[in-house]
């Protein structure tokens, strides 16, 4: 190449990189013009939550895809220590918890992102993100500066931060800002020294220069143990608020600064036993309306909500487990599906955002593959030899999930009747002790139910050595509020009359490794004196399968699992955990199913585990894949929903 060749390709690239190198990328809070400063210049991002946890990879493009051309230029997320570090010291960041493809997706797309990394995420997910192993120090006071707790955290950021460091805005990548902990000023604690750990321990891990937020709900009472200084207070708040009174409460902390509304609700959360929550388009529309004319910023929470598929749910007090869908009536469905709610808030966008021209990616189809014939495999007393990996625990009492070192599923219980109970004798836990649905057999017959607050006690009879087994279920951890220590299992004892069971052995259950392994329903039943009643049976694995169907193009497709007269339990397709079904209680029916799950190659195999009794007895043993959800039917629950809609106190 000549010389003249040559200057004028160093000229080309002086004129491409220059900028860059003379002017490196910044994201900064201008306090003086009460906004944020982009390399530079004045930003305002509007943003959606997304949670990489609640959706299956294959899909994280198509989500995010949609909220770029609903006119977003940012997104939310949070990083749930607990779907990382499910055992101390052992990670996982592979496949559908692989954080950093997940910004490099987003990123390509073209959307920043506000990272909410904990170590604490509410979220409604199971303990709010925090390890249920942080529990083997039984007093452990979280989100405190418990030592205990602080070395957890400490080598727990020690790992992700780092990770995440070179994704932040001024290192090339889309993270513009960060939040330490989440919504603190509603945490009976109040800590402050641990708040300015958390806030050392951050600088220490990304630099000065990153931009540092907390986020509290928009009032005084909120903020006093929320905000501290060198981390910027933002507040959250939904639809329907005063927008001006909620924003003056920012303005109580930060006098200076961008507005910012960190959870704007599109939506709200259920609970088993409540009506699914829905929120009104216009609404939305009116109150985001209002926020973005302030020239604030803002984060639509939820965007899209996703599923808490296996046993990632949360709950709330006082105990109200939430559901396997997390849909949360948002402008994305729980599928992924375009909603009336979506075009309403880019509608609002397109008037103060130039929108993304091009097609926007269409709903996935969904496919009715039809009914599926289960049969019965075994109950779990049956099958104990399969499930129960660990073997046999004995004790004089009942132990925790925690003491048996298992932080989710179920547990067996098992003892004797310590006497001759020939007239009904009640079976009790006096103190409220069954965390969190106990189903009771005597002999191999179902007798009864336990549930936290609400059945803590029924009658038995039987004589004396008969065998009593216990399967205890664990139905969420609470993800909100002061009882986030919540431990599982048989916390207290149960009582027999007025005398303590003992003579325990307990068997802890490793059912997803079992059914991923298909080692079920390889030995014969036991046989029963007599048959079952009607009203309840003991808790048993069902199978079928179904084939996708030759000719039909594009499939697999996603798909929803509806299951007519089951009552309650869990189900796996191909070995996958699709989450709990409640359909009895509501308001949830059906359950989705990701078509990535799906084989065309081989039949699909749909293990389930019904809790309470099958239809198998009384009419046609089936399930039946659908192509419509159904997360609003009638519900049947006494208890109230004990978290009011848009509310962040710490619950009593």
């Amino acid at each position: 190449m000549s010389l003249l060749g040559v200057c004028t390709m160093l000229l080309l690239l002086l004129l491409l990189f220059g900028q860059s190198l003379g002017a490196p990328r910044s994201f900064s809070v201008d306090y003086q013009d009460d906004c944020f400063r982009k390399d530079g210049e004045m930003f305002r991002y509007i943003s959606g939550s997304i949670h990489y946890s609640r959706i299956p990879r294959v899909y994280w493009k198509d989500r995010l895809l949609k909220m770029y051309m609903a006119g977003l230029n940012a997104i939310q997320t949070y990083i749930p220590w607990n779907y990382h570090e499910e055992s101390p010291g052992r990670y996982n960041f592979s496949g559908d918890r692989d954080v950093e493809y997940f910004l490099k997706l987003a990123q390509d797309i073209g959307l920043l992102v506000i990272l909410r990394p904990g170590p604490y995420i509410c979220a409604e997910w199971d303990m709010g993100g925090l390890p249920a192993w942080l529990l083997n120090k039984k007093n452990i006071v979280l989100r405190s500066s418990d030592p205990d707790y602080i070395a957890a955290v400490d080598k727990w950021m020690g790992k992700l931060l780092p990770m995440m460091k070179p994704y932040l805005y001024q290192n090339g990548g889309p993270i513009i800002t960060v939040q330490v902990e989440n919504e603190y000023g509603s945490y009976f604690a109040c800590d402050y020294n641990y708040m300015r750990h958390l806030s050392n321990l951050f600088r220490s891990h990304l630099g000065e220069e990153a931009v540092l937020f907390t986020t509290d709900g928009a009032g005084l009472g909120y903020l006093k143990c929320g905000a501290i200084q060198g981390l910027y207070a933002t507040v959250d708040f939904g639809p329907g608020s005063n927008v001006t009174a909620a924003f003056a409460a920012q303005r109580h902390a930060e006098p200076h600064g961008p507005l910012v509304n960190s959870e704007f609700y599109t939506g709200w959360l259920d609970h088993w036993g409540s009506h699914h929550s829905v929120v009104s388009p216009a609404l939305v529309a009116k109150s985001l309306n209002e926020i973005l004319s302030m020239s604030a910023n803002v984060n639509l929470y939820m965007f899209i909500g996703g599923t808490n598929f296996g046993y990632w749910n949360g709950a709330n007090m006082l105990y109200t487990p939430q559901p396997t869908s997390y849909d949360y009536d948002a402008p994305l469905t729980e599928a992924g599906d375009l909603t009336e709610k979506y075009f309403a808030i880019r509608d609002v966008i397109k008037m103060y955002r130039t929108i993304p021209e091009g097609p926007i990616p269409p709903t996935t189809p969904k496919y009715a593959y039809g009914a599926v014939t289960m049969k019965k495999l075994q109950t779990v007393s049956d099958a104990l030899e399969e499930l129960s990996f660990s073997g046999p625990v004995k004790s004089v009492y009942p132990q925790t999930f925690t003491d048996l070192n298992q932080a989710f599923g179920y547990v067996l219980y098992r003892t004797t009747l310590p006497m001759n109970c020939s007239k009904p004798t009640p079976l009790s836990s006096p103190l409220n002790g069954v965390h969190d649905r106990a189903y009771v057999s005597v002999d191999g017959m179902a007798v009864g139910i336990l549930e936290r607050n609400k059945v803590l006690t029924f009658n038995v009879t039987g004589k004396a050595g008969s065998q009593v087994d216990i399967l205890l279920e664990n139905m969420g951890r609470i993800n909100y509020g002061k009882n986030i220590n919540d431990f599982k299992g048989l916390v207290s004892n149960l009582t027999l009359g007025r005398d303590p069971l003992t003579g325990w052995t307990m068997y802890s259950l490793r059912i997803d490794e079992a059914v991923r392994q298909g080692l079920l329903g390889g030995r014969e039943p036991t046989p029963r004196v007599a048959p079952q009643p009607a009203v309840l049976s003991p808790p048993a694995f069902y199978r079928g399968s179904f084939i996708i169907p030759d000719g039909i193009p594009d499939l697999p497709q996603d798909t929803y699992i509806k299951l007519p007269n089951w009552r309650k339990g869990q189900v796996w397709i191909n070995g996958f955990n699709l989450g709990r079904y409640w359909p009895t209680r509501g308001p949830q029916v059906t359950l989705f199913v990701p078509a990535n799950i799906l084989s065309t190659a081989a039949p699909n195999n749909v293990t389930i585990l019904e809790l309470e009794g099958a239809p198998c007895s009384s009419g046609p043993c089936t399930v039946e894949c659908t192509a419509t959800p159904i997360l609003n039917a009638t519900v049947q629950s006494g208890s109230k929903q004990h978290r009011g809609r848009f509310v962040k106190e710490d619950l009593l």
